[in-house]
Formats: C-alpha cells, sequence, structure tokens
C-alpha cells in the first residue's frame, strides 16, 4: 500500500515539474544579446605538397585493390572523397557570427532556444578552441562554433546559467580515430 502510495507521490512531482519547467520555457524573456563575437565556421590548416600526395598514394592503392574486385562505384566515392579533401584543405573558411542571448544561441543565422540545448564542452583542433553544444534535435545533433579570439572563462560562465557542462567520455570510435591518426600520419607535424 505504501508503495503504491509513493507511486503515486512521484507521478504527481513529476508531473509539477514538468509543468514549472513549461512554465519556465514559456514565460517570455527580453531579448538581450550577452556576448557576440566572429570566427572562421570550421578549423582550417594549410597543408603542404606532401599531405596531398600522401593522399593520392593511399587513394591509388586502394583503387588499384578494388578495380580487381571491379568495384566500381567505391572507386568513384574514394576519388570523390579525395576531391573534397584536397578543396576543404586548399579554400579558407568564411567567417560566421555567433551570438548568446538571454533566449539562447544564435549561429549561422539560427536561433537554438535553451531548451534545446543539453550540454557543453570545449575541445581544439590545430590551435583553434572550439565550443561544442549538443542538442536536443535531431538535427544538428551537435553545434560546433570556434570561439577565435573570445574568452573560453567569459563563453563558459555565460553557458553554465542555463546549459550543464559536461565532457562526454572517449567512445571506441573516438579512441580508434586518434590510433589511426598518430599511426598513419599524413603529413609531419
Amino acid at each position: 500500500m505504501t508503495a503504491l502510495f509513493s507511486k503515486i507521490q512521484n507521478a504527481k512531482r513529476k508531473t509539477q515539474n514538468e509543468i514549472i519547467r513549461t512554465e519556465v520555457l514559456t514565460k517570455p524573456v527580453e531579448l538581450k544579446t550577452l556576448l557576440k563575437w566572429e570566427a572562421a565556421v570550421r578549423p582550417f590548416k594549410k597543408r603542404d605538397r606532401e599531405y596531398y600526395t600522401t593522399i593520392a598514394a593511399i587513394v591509388f592503392l586502394l583503387a588499384v585493390i578494388l578495380l580487381f574486385l571491379k568495384e566500381w562505384l567505391l572507386i568513384a566515392v574514394m576519388v570523390a572523397l579525395m576531391f573534397v579533401a584536397y578543396v576543404l584543405a586548399t579554400v579558407a573558411p568564411e567567417k560566421t557570427e555567433h551570438e548568446i542571448t538571454t533566449r539562447g544561441i544564435l549561429t549561422g543565422g539560427k536561433a537554438y532556444k535553451w531548451g534545446e540545448l543539453k550540454r557543453f564542452w570545449f575541445s581544439e583542433k590545430w590551435k583553434d578552441t572550439i565550443l561544442n553544444i549538443e542538442t536536443n534535435l535531431k538535427f544538428p545533433g551537435r553545434l560546433m562554433m570556434l570561439l577565435g579570439e573570445t574568452s573560453k572563462e567569459k563563453v563558459k560562465e555565460l553557458l553554465q546559467k542555463q546549459v550543464q557542462y559536461e565532457v562526454p567520455e572517449e567512445t571506441f570510435m573516438d579512441r580508434s580515430a586518434k590510433w589511426l591518426s598518430d599511426k598513419i600520419p599524413l603529413e609531419k607535424e
């Protein structure tokens, strides 16, 4: 009997918490910009000739193997990926504006409300600091914004008021990719 009573009480508490959360999320908030910065869309590193020749050699060897297996479509996909790698390594990214407001985050012309964001953390790539924000949305599942000259501590201070700061654990795929990039570097440091 007491177990049934406690289940009913828990259900009532959950319902009350959902109502409070809904009221908080639907309350109108004055739109104010808390922090605004401009940075590149993606990390960029100028590549040298060694990078391109290494990729071309790998694709050529795999294409020869796939040629004997008569995998024409896979060869075409590999060549297309090689072309994308070439373009991303030669064309510098454009700049975009990021904004933290009282209602959420505005990046790339799209607004994300606080209720749509789960957690955030920082990562580094090629000496660039990246702000990663996981969302509740199907697409995009994660927002990745370069900080540029903006202070990491200032961004963290503003976001922690609304979103949980939590660095995710490394997955098997993360560890595998790191191991592979360490064992088969495409260029010297």
